[in-house]
């Protein structure tokens, strides 16, 4: 995250519709508490293969033009009565591609989305301008579900940007994850926020004879990573946050989501590998998974972005090899 003069940029793509208002108002609520500026994307979907000139096409795109340029000048002026830096702009094409393409040129520090969590055959066919977006995006992407504006009720009320006072970020010792952990350090920094570090055991595979012959080494290993985590939230506690860890058992996924949801969460900061094409389709994505299932933000980082005088907070330690 920059620490420029102006503070940190922050690009947040909206389709303008009644859902989006929640991830407007992390978008809003972070530039204005973090310093920062902000630039409000609007897309005007348009395919590739359809011709812009014909006639029809023109017409669809004017009132589409009409529609979004009064949708950007009243958030603009909302955002302006919050004290916000906004600057706005409308471009036409595939959604993700176009924000991909303004992040691209424009470097922002953070990338804000709504995403309306599709699972199952709808995922499948449709897909998730979200996740298409984190993939690839150079900075950090924070994914807002749309449904808890559309429908806010009991606990889900108390997810605002000005209330992150707890984050989870999930951790498996990569780089991709620990990057994870430093970039949730800042966040956690400028929202005074806790954060709670969590490592997932997988279950142990049973043998042919259906014994546990390594309970052994996996009780040691145990030992190894409580030593680490020890150690880093060590380190973010000499950084000004407060932490603790926890090692939790079961699938990475469901043991995330299970701790954002006991633990009141607000956020959940984690890394992605961001995986596309053939691997995806095999393997998918436990941030993708989380994504789609939580039920507070989730701010994901495949490429995490810091100012050059950006001291570490973390000490990598590179895992034993029988870890």
């Amino acid at each position: 995250m920059s620490t420029s003069a102006g503070g940190p940029s922050i690009l947040f793509a909206t389709d303008g519709s009644q859902g989006s208002a929640a991830a407007e108002a992390y978008a809003c609520g972070l530039a204005r508490s973090w310093g920062g500026s902000l630039t409000v994307m609007r897309v005007l979907e348009f395919p590739s293969g359809l011709d812009p000139e014909n006639p029809v096409n023109q017409l669809y795109l004017a009132e589409l033009m009409k529609q979004a340029t009064q949708e950007l000048v009243e958030l603009k002026a909302r955002a302006v009565s919050q004290g916000v830096s906004v600057e706005t702009k409308i471009a036409t094409g595939i959604p993700s591609e176009e924000v991909l393409a303004a992040a691209t040129g424009e470097v922002p520090d953070l990338i804000v989305v709504g995403t309306r969590g599709k699972t199952g055959l709808a995922h499948v066919l449709l897909g998730s301008t979200a996740e298409r977006i984190i993939r690839v995006a150079p900075c950090p992407v924070l994914a807002v579900r749309t449904e808890r504006h559309e429908a806010a009720s009991g606990n889900e009320a108390r997810h605002t940007p000005s209330g992150i006072q707890r984050i989870l970020v999930p951790i498996d010792f990569s780089d991709c994850s620990l990057d994870a952990l430093e970039y949730g350090v800042l966040v956690a920094q400028r929202s005074k926020a806790s954060v709670r570090i969590l490592h997932v055991l997988e279950p142990v595979s049973y043998g042919l004879d259906f014994t546990l012959p390594h309970v052994a080494k996996r009780e040691h290993d145990r030992t190894v990573l409580a030593k680490r985590l020890s150690d880093l939230t060590a380190a973010l506690t000499a950084a000004g946050v407060v932490s603790d860890s926890v090692i939790s058992g079961g699938l990475p996924a469901d043991s995330i989501l299970t701790a954002a949801a006991t633990s009141d969460v607000d956020l959940i900061v984690m890394g992605t590998h961001g995986r596309r094409g053939l691997s995806h389709a095999l393997f998918g994505s436990v941030a993708e998974f989380v994504l789609r299932k939580a039920s507070c933000p989730v701010l994901t980082v495949r490429s995490p972005k810091f100012h050059p005088g950006h001291r570490p907070v973390l000490v990598r330690p590179s895992m034993p090899s029988n870890v």
